[in-house]
């Protein structure tokens, strides 16, 4: 599972083409590195990485501060105390996560995987996973996403996700090697927008992390009583093509163990009436990723810039434009009382560093 921002997008600057020692170099010791740690065993290393991520969170101090300011957004009536302590689980997570992806072809395999994964009920997701129907499967940071992806493919659903390819081009064809070994098939970012379409007509389904930041141009859409700038591809890509949304996850509970399951399925039936389809399926998916943080905070990864763009009603100082509004309230998990402190956010001027 991957970002879903910037689809099809190339970057407007091209890097200078780097050494090929230094690529041969880098590649050799990832790929050192990585056959030392799967020689140990998993407690011994997820031990090392929880070590790690306390480490790194005493040492980091500009996304330790982020990740207790975002915390303090989402759990407003938290102690301090309790905010730290979700910080730093947050780190410790996060290291503890490179760690699985590292160890998850080996142990988790059709052989093994009952013993590591628990599948929650999920009828209407299974429906759709046993069918030939594609569908479009979004999660958040939270949990072990790869191995959400991974072990959908491991059931025989066929299901493709978008990446990034990494800077040294060696160490992506390995990695992307590593992560299509049980199915999932891996669409680089770049010109996935016309792959996508492909993998659809051929009945795959597709992945997407879907909790980024998508800057200015993004749908803004609550999230954590705040609005905040979600992609419109995964909503417009829905609803073209009529196609479901299930929104999973993948939390852990304990070392290579997994809790896998839904917190909503969303039909094309559910969106025929509303005011503003494309706004109500992206506010539902997000909708659904905050439910899905909230019952594990200490999983999600509060470090990222989730809240860094801001709408222009609220940088101008603005009102909330009357459409926004109206859309707000159409949607039925929304109070008044909220909507009402999101549109105080542009009366009373938004802080103009907020979004640098």
């Amino acid at each position: 599972m991957t970002p879903a921002g910037a689809v099809g997008r190339r970057p407007g600057k091209r890097r200078k083409a780097r050494s090929p020692v230094i690529l041969w170099a880098e590649y050799l010791a990832a790929r050192t590195g990585i056959a030392a740690l799967t020689c140990m065993n998993v407690e011994g290393n997820l031990a090392l990485a929880e070590a790690l991520g306390r480490l790194l969170y005493r040492c980091d101090r500009r996304h330790r501060e982020r990740a207790r300011d975002h915390l303090r957004i989402a759990f407003p009536d938290m102690s301090g105390g309790q905010i730290g302590l979700l910080a730093r689980r947050s780190f410790e997570h996060f290291v503890k996560l490179a760690i699985e992806v590292c160890h998850a072809p080996r142990m988790l395999n059709a052989a093994s995987w009952p013993d590591r994964v628990h599948l929650n009920p999920m009828a209407q997701a299974i429906e759709l996973f046993c069918s030939s129907r594609p569908f479009l499967m979004v999660t958040g940071h939270l949990g072990n996403w790869e191995v959400l992806g991974y072990q959908l493919a491991l059931l025989g659903v066929p299901i493709s996700a978008i990446a990034r390819p990494l800077d040294n081009p060696m160490i992506g064809r390995w990695l992307f090697g590593i992560r299509q070994q049980r199915g999932m098939r891996i669409i680089t970012k770049w010109g996935a927008a016309e792959r996508m379409p492909r993998e659809l007509d051929a009945g795959r389904s597709l992945g997407f992390i879907a909790d980024q930041n998508a800057g200015d141009r993004g749908t803004f859409v609550p999230f954590f009583g705040q609005l905040a700038s979600a992609q419109k591809s995964i909503g417009l890509l829905a609803l073209q093509r009529n196609l479901p949304i299930v929104c999973g996850y993948a939390y852990r509970t304990g070392p290579l163990r997994f809790e896998i399951g839904t917190s909503d399925v969303i039909y094309p039936d559910d969106w025929q009436s509303a005011v503003d389809p494309l706004y109500y399926v992206t506010a539902r998916y997000t909708h659904a990723i905050e439910r899905m943080a909230a019952s594990r905070p200490e999983q999600y990864l509060w470090m990222h810039r989730r809240w860094r763009s801001r709408p222009r009603f609220e940088r101008q100082g603005r009102p909330m434009p009357a459409r926004l509004r109206r859309n707000l309230e159409a949607l039925p998990w929304m109070d008044q009382a909220t909507i009402d402190r999101m549109a105080r956010q542009g009366e009373e001027s938004a802080d103009p560093q907020r979004n640098d």
